[in-house]
């Protein structure tokens, strides 16, 4: 599933910046490298959440770091392309508007209702794809998570409404459905 996972991902990254590839294969090269290598990181991410309900801060912290260097190299505005400038303010900090957000359901829930390391995760992700579709891919990945939740509860034994879910898988899916057909929801 992880192989199969990862093939869809480099195809539909190849097909969204296929043109850049008609325009510039240097361009191409260096945007298409750098989103391979995110996705693949927040793959390990969601498929180490699902074994292990948890999200280890050393992948959470690397994606950032990850994400926060291609703030100075990917230009957003209007199309992901390699271009290295100066982020504005408003790049930096929006990110963490969404974060702040998943941080007060893991402090008013204690924890009950989502974990902290998705908080962690969600200040990279929103550096990754900048504010809009961060949020965008968001609330996707809650209503995503909602309908497989739903499912699970109606026709497994094993899950129940007390029963955990891991929520990096859906924050992964829904940032990535979000990048590929730029959903722009709000």
């Amino acid at each position: 599933m992880v192989e199969l996972a990862t093939g869809v991902v480099f195809a539909a990254l190849f097909l969204k910046f296929q043109n850049t590839f008609l325009f510039s294969t240097l361009s191409f090269t260096a945007t298409y490298a750098y989103y391979a290598v995110a996705f693949s990181l927040l793959l390990v991410i969601s498929v180490y959440d699902l074994k292990h309900k948890i999200i280890p801060d050393i992948l959470s912290f690397g994606f950032g770091f990850l994400a926060f260097i291609g703030l100075f190299l990917f230009d957003r505005s209007f199309f992901p392309a390699f271009y290295p400038h100066l982020p504005s303010v408003a790049e930096f900090f929006y990110p963490l508007l969404i974060a702040i957000c998943f941080a007060l359901f893991w402090l008013i829930s204690k924890g009950r209702w989502m974990g902290l390391g998705d908080a962690k995760l969600m200040v990279g992700l929103g550096w990754l794809l900048g504010f809009p579709l961060a949020l965008s891919g968001a609330v996707l990945s809650f209503w995503i998570g909602s309908v497989i939740g739903l499912f699970l509860i109606i026709f497994s034994k094993k899950y129940r409404f007390k029963s955990e879910l891991p929520f990096a898988p859906y924050l992964a899916v829904g940032v990535f459905l979000s990048f590929i057909f730029e959903l722009h929801l709000f």
